[in-house]
């Protein structure tokens, strides 16, 4: 194998579980279907799939949704795998729960692009459904002086070790901007490595509460996703319609 888009999804995302409890509940509470936005591999949406729920996975790249299939298919869950962009789905179906995990709004290109995400979502939750959407500030983690370096993450498949780590975390205009350095080792020894920036929208749950009710959502509440030792905390902007 190589280091593909696969690989480092799961290197960097597979693993976190700090907010799977608040999904699994509002599955409870809502019902089925879910609708999980900017799905990858299916870390949410297989583990509620395997807790009985009917889940759609949605995701802009065709890698990580073709995998996420093969997984729900190995498995005999009941997932429905999608490539699409979630600022203009035509899916066809209404949703009472539609949830966008680990900041996924944050990487639409600033308010015009959380706008048409929030009017296109809006025209498929049930009269009576939820959105839910998880956002977060990295510069809320631990101050940089009284943090110890990061711990990589890392993965070892077919061989190959591959390690992601955090180096920088900076203030751009309107965006925060987290430089990762990717590391692949091949079963021969070899060693490449890449630096990659992932840009977040700078985003509050105040503007994301303003932004909905434009769009034709009421805010319902407010959940948070502690911190770990690996992981910033997050907040759960909970939407409805009006």
């Amino acid at each position: 194998m190589s280091a593909d888009a696969v690989a480092w999804h799961d290197v960097e995302c597979a693993s976190y579980a700090a907010d799977l409890p608040l999904w699994r509940e509002l599955a409870a509470d809502h019902g089925d279907p879910v609708l999980d936005l900017g799905c990858g591999t299916g870390r949410v949406a297989l583990d509620l799939a395997g807790r009985g729920h009917a889940v759609t996975g949605l995701d802009s790249d065709p890698e990580l949704v073709a995998e996420l299939a093969r997984r729900a298919r190995e498995r005999g869950l009941a997932v429905a795998a999608v490539t699409g962009d979630i600022r203009s789905l035509s899916l066809g179906a209404e949703f009472p729960l539609v949830i966008a995990p680990m900041q996924v709004v944050q990487l639409l290109g600033g308010r015009d692009g959380r706008a048409v995400m929030l009017r296109s979502v809006s025209e498929h939750l049930s009269p009576a459904g939820r959105l839910a959407i998880a956002i977060a500030d990295p510069f809320e983690a631990v101050p940089a002086e009284a943090a110890l370096p990061p711990l990589p993450d890392m993965d070892e498949r077919d061989g190959w070790v591959l390690s992601s780590r955090p180096i920088t975390v900076r203030g751009e205009e309107r965006a925060i901007a987290i430089d990762r350095l990717r590391q692949a080792v091949s079963p021969t020894g070899e060693l490449s490595e890449e630096l990659v920036t992932i840009r977040l929208d700078e985003l509050s749950a105040d503007a994301l509460e303003a932004e909905a009710r434009a769009a034709g959502l009421e805010p319902a509440g407010r959940r948070q996703v502690a911190e770990t030792a690996d992981h910033v905390g997050s907040t759960v902007v909970l939407l409805a319609k009006n």
